[in-house]
């Protein structure tokens, strides 16, 4: 890794857009990619050295607020900034109607969804404004809000982005500080998707390996 190697995050690296799009940010970026499934992340891992690239693999949930922090804190003591957060981590639970949403699955919708992306932006933020060029931030809509059967991932995506929205408007006009994107991907053959569409015919979506790099263009990032 060279001095002028940017630090990309990733968090939700090891499968689906965020697989993809830090293979696409690979080797101009170094990832750091953040997913539960270490077996994945490894594969991630494999991809990007065999473009040239290089990443940290760090394999935790991101609704583990003292292991995010201790992630952050790492990440500053080897680098002292970030260039690049892109926020991929989602749950997903089965739809169902409103009167019908599980207890159980709510919780973890909301906190990995919405209370884990509330409590990253304040970790990540510092680090992104210590990047020596405006750093980048990349959110992924997925608009279901008030769709049928979608109550709880559609209320935690919207309240996700509703977030996201706050910190752009708070810091456009900042010189220094990151640039917000609220990216929407196209439909995507991912596990997310499935779950919501079993059956689907995947021929008609977009490989996340097409959407990633659009997707970085959209952002000005390639």
């Amino acid at each position: 890794m060279t001095e002028t190697t940017k630090i990309a995050l990733i968090t939700g690296a090891s499968r689906g857009l965020g697989f993809a799009l830090a293979e696409a940010l690979a080797p101009r970026y170094h990832i750091v990619a953040v997913a539960k499934t270490t077996g994945a992340l490894e594969e991630l891992d494999d991809r990007i050295k065999a473009k040239g690239g290089q990443a940290t693999l760090a394999p935790m949930d991101v609704t583990n607020t003292d292991a995010m922090a201790h992630l952050c804190r790492g990440i500053y003591d080897r680098w002292g900034h970030l260039d690049l957060w892109a926020h991929t981590a989602v749950y997903a639970q089965l739809l169902s109607p409103a009167d019908h949403i599980d207890p159980k699955d709510l919780d973890r919708t909301i906190g990995t969804n919405v209370t884990a992306t509330g409590k990253l932006i304040p970790m990540i933020a510092p680090l992104l404004n210590m990047a020596e060029t405006p750093a980048d931030v990349l959110f992924f809509d997925d608009p279901h809000a008030g769709e049928r059967f979608f109550g709880a991932y559609g209320a935690s995506k919207a309240a996700q982005i509703a977030m996201a929205r706050s910190w752009q408007a708070e810091t456009e006009n900042l010189a220094r500080a990151p640039r917000i994107h609220i990216l929407t991907p196209a439909p995507m053959p991912t596990a997310t998707r499935a779950r919501f569409f079993p059956g689907e015919d995947k021929a008609k979506l977009a490989p996340p390996r097409d959407e990633a790099p659009r997707l970085l263009r959209e952002a000005g990032l390639l």
